[in-house]
């Protein structure tokens, strides 16, 4: 009976130096989270942001059909270039591992014989998409949830952006129903002069923190989706943020 002790005793040690020497069970990462600034289907010839979350992180993108869809880094961000019809899944991984993914359909250009816009709601996307990271980080640092974009948003923040006016208006709120977000909204809004300012989001953001009305904003917790919106126009920027409030009325309506 000793000698079967003995034995136990000893078989009980070597799991636990096993165990020991094994360390801490590495931490997961959390899910990669993959969308499209236009959606999952695109037209030949259109770009599309990807959305990639946690924000934070560094990422990179492929695509499993370049011949139909490419993608390509612009700063830190990801863009999809949808080339010809058909398929192709995108995957995002991170430096651990981790991986997410979006399958992109590619339809083909619909002939039209209408005049192109004159606004590009597209403009200084990759700059737009930047204030949306450092929006989403000052989020999380006051323990609220990342906002994703909605495109009603981002187009409602470049019209009223290229304005290029100083103050809010009735227009504001107006531009979230023409481009079909019926709930209310809140608009941040900074105009500087972009001679030897390098980082256009970042300064927009910071004068947004420094200003408690501005802060609060960033900050509402009803808040579901945010747009982004920038215009440059005489040596300045003017920078515009709105966030979407699906509890709230939009007086305009």
């Amino acid at each position: 009976m000793k000698g079967k002790r003995k034995l136990f005793r000893m078989l009980a040690a070597g799991v636990l130096s096993a165990a020991l020497l094994a360390g801490p069970a590495q931490a997961v990462d959390p899910e990669i989270r993959v969308g499209s600034y236009k959606g999952s289907t695109l037209e030949a010839g259109e770009r599309s942001g990807l959305i990639i979350g946690p924000a934070g992180a560094e990422y990179m993108a492929s695509s499993s059909n370049p011949e139909v869809v490419t993608v390509e880094q612009v700063l830190t961000f990801w863009v999809a270039v949808a080339k010809a019809e058909g398929t192709a899944e995108i995957t995002v991984t991170n430096r651990n591992g981790g991986m997410g993914s979006l399958t992109l359909t590619l339809e083909p250009a619909e002939a039209s014989s209408a005049p192109s816009k004159t606004l590009d709601l597209t403009a200084n996307m990759d700059i737009r998409l930047e204030m949306v990271r450092l929006i989403n980080e000052v989020r999380l640092e006051n323990g609220l949830a990342e906002l994703p974009v909605d495109e009603s948003l981002m187009n409602a923040a470049q019209d009223v952006s290229s304005q290029c006016v100083t103050e809010h208006r009735p227009y504001d709120h107006m531009a979230l129903i023409r481009y079909g977000w019926p709930h209310a909204g809140l608009y941040n809004l900074t105009v500087f002069h972009t001679y030897g300012c390098p980082d256009v989001a970042r300064q927009a953001i910071d004068y947004w923190i420094a200003s408690p009305g501005h802060y609060e904003t960033m900050l509402l917790e009803e808040a579901s989706h945010v747009g982004t919106g920038v215009t440059f126009k005489n040596g300045k920027a003017y920078c515009y943020m709105v966030v979407g409030d699906p509890t709230g009325h939009n007086p305009y309506e």
